[in-house]
């Protein structure tokens, strides 16, 4: 009797502490059913019909040619992680100056970049100065004179002589 408790109560324990270390699941955007996205055909559907099939798009193209884009994006997060997508699916539907469907194009993991930025040192162009060259390399050359006038003066010219006469 009294071994059993401390195994239940050690079973409790362990299993509170491992479902801690569990992945959190998450979808975000278009809900996707097979059946349907391959009910859309080219040259038979148009705007409404694939509205009315497939729901609002995600996004609707701004430039180029008409295009109807659904998103769909599964993420697993581990305890204080960092969210790492595991699939993917953009959905492109093409349309033809009169709103019928030109192409339906599917992309997939493949599409995703992984980014990795280093919070230590951020690489930019131009030349790699230390910050003693950065503290103190600006000296003599603020203020100097000189772009504005013939021979580098910096003169505006004779009084009055302006566009409002001054």
């Amino acid at each position: 009797m009294r071994f059993g408790v401390k195994f239940t109560a050690a079973l409790a324990i362990s299993t509170a502490l491992l479902s801690g270390c569990a992945s959190i699941k998450d979808h975000r955007g278009f809900l996707v059913d097979q059946a349907l996205v391959d009910s859309v055909q080219v040259g038979v559907d148009n705007r409404l019909s694939v509205e009315r099939t497939l729901g609002r798009p995600s996004f609707i193209s701004s430039w180029g040619d008409p295009a109807y884009y659904y998103i769909s994006s599964d993420t697993k997060q581990r305890a204080f992680g960092t969210p790492v997508a595991v699939k993917q699916l953009i959905l492109r539907i093409r349309f033809d100056a009169k709103g019928n469907v030109l192409a339906v194009d599917r992309a997939g993991m493949e599409r995703v970049a992984r980014l990795s930025p280093d919070g230590k040192h951020t690489p930019t162009l131009g030349s790699n100065r230390t910050f003693w060259e950065d503290l103190f390399g600006n000296i003599g050359t603020v203020g100097a004179g000189g772009g504005g006038g013939p021979n580098g003066s910096n003169t505006g010219g004779a009084p009055g002589t302006g566009p409002n006469g001054s």
